[in-house]
């Protein structure tokens, strides 16, 4: 998944309100914002594919694990790559931050500032 290096597209929860902050801190770097909420715009496996690769993670590492969904259908269960990805496009609402990508570069948004690392290129 790429976007153009002057914009940033950000995947996020907005229940969170440290998600709301990341997407306002974005707002403020003055790059064009393209923003999705978990409800809004469902992933493709395609596209997670992509973005995982991007952030060179597991699909279980963007997981809350104390979200009660994930306690009491995730837990102690092991998954293919396509079962895992099966899992974030049906819910959402498991990432436990909000998901960036500016150019070629992808990061998960663990505190608000973190989106400060996309704009430093």
């Amino acid at each position: 998944m790429r976007t153009h290096a002057r914009e940033i597209l950000i995947y996020y929860n907005p229940e969170s309100s440290s998600d709301k902050k990341t997407l306002a801190l974005a707002k403020s770097t003055g790059q064009k914002i393209i923003s999705y909420t978990h409800g809004q715009s469902p992933f493709t496996s395609t596209t997670w594919k992509a973005l995982l690769s991007q952030l060179d993670l597991h699909p279980k590492e963007l997981m809350n694990k104390a979200h009660p969904y994930y306690q009491q259908h995730i837990r102690g269960k092991e998954f293919n790559m396509d079962g895992w990805l099966n899992v974030l496009i049906k819910n959402p609402q498991l990432l436990k931050s909000p998901l960036a990508v500016s150019g070629k570069n992808a990061i998960m948004v663990n505190t608000p500032t973190d989106i400060y690392k996309l704009t430093a290129n």
